[in-house]
């Protein structure tokens, strides 16, 4: 098997330090940027079985999050809120200095993604985006809101709230990151069948930092580049119908279905790639 090459460089944004990592080809007009961003507890490396495929045709980026991986706060303790987090990303954007890129976002990789294409920055910069298992978090609180007032929702609602039940416990103090060091994170990397180290601890301030006090939020405006967002209808933390009310405000939008669990891109690398690559045909 051919050995996948990364080129790493370090982004400065905000007080941390960015190890970003990019792979395949140079950025040019028959080489089209894909940007993937990664969610909790991963770092890019979760990616990496389908970056394998995707570099013989796309400039791949892929960067670890302020939280995760490689990357690093200097300046404690830190700032995670949404904003910072949306800054980070337009940072690796500028350094690697490609246009019309295809941004894709898995899980909080992906709430990071919604924010970004709604920033005025966008334009130019990011040509399409592919959200997985991830939602913008307004949508989100207007789709709760929404189903309070009508009974017959009342079971879509209850769904959500139960998958969701792990936020309020990764915000009590001290016993999610107890819980992790003990035994959760042997699990998890014993299922994911890849090491996380210290990263689900490090990543608690994404939840801590966002859910406590609202987080500092971007502003919300409406998306009119292309968006696909993909639907693992398995997904144990997300209803497939948090989809319902997207067309409202997202102009351009693809909804696929695929029958597989929240880690879909890494399960599926090739179905995934294969999704991209159709969302870069159709774009």
């Amino acid at each position: 098997m051919e050995t996948l090459k990364a080129r790493r460089r370090t982004v400065a944004s905000k007080g941390a330090e960015l190890a970003v990592f990019e792979f395949g080809a140079e950025p040019g007009p028959e080489v089209p940027t894909a940007l993937l961003v990664h969610g909790y507890p991963d770092d890019h490396r979760v990616y990496l079985p389908a970056i394998r495929d995707l570099a013989r045709t796309h400039h791949v980026v892929a960067y670890d999050t302020r939280n995760a991986g490689a990357s690093a706060v200097v300046d404690l303790p830190g700032d995670f809120t949404l904003s910072t987090l949306v800054d980070d990303m337009f940072a690796v954007l500028a350094a690697i200095d490609a246009d019309d890129v295809h941004l894709v976002g898995h899980d909080w990789g992906s709430i990071q993604g919604w924010a970004a294409v709604q920033d005025p920055r966008a334009a130019g910069r990011i040509g399409r985006y592919t959200s997985i298992s991830g939602p913008d978090l307004r949508h989100f609180g207007r789709w709760v809101r929404s189903r309070f007032s009508r009974p017959a929702a009342w079971p879509q609602l209850a769904g959500q709230l139960l998958r969701s039940w792990y936020i309020g416990a990764f915000l009590v103090p001290k016993l999610p990151e107890a819980a992790w060091r003990l035994f959760l994170t042997r699990r998890y990397e014993q299922t994911a069948k890849r090491d996380v180290g210290n990263d689900p601890v490090r990543g608690l301030a994404l939840y801590r930092a966002n859910f406590c006090a609202g987080g500092n939020r971007p502003s919300g405006r409406r998306v009119g580049l292309p968006v696909q967002v993909v639907v693992p209808v398995k997904d144990p933390f997300l209803t497939p119908d948090l989809v319902n009310g997207l067309e409202s405000w997202v102009e351009d939008l693809t909804v696929i279905r695929v029958n597989s669990g929240h880690w879909w891109p890494a399960t599926r690398p090739a179905e995934f790639a294969e999704v991209l690559r159709g969302s870069h045909i159709r774009g």
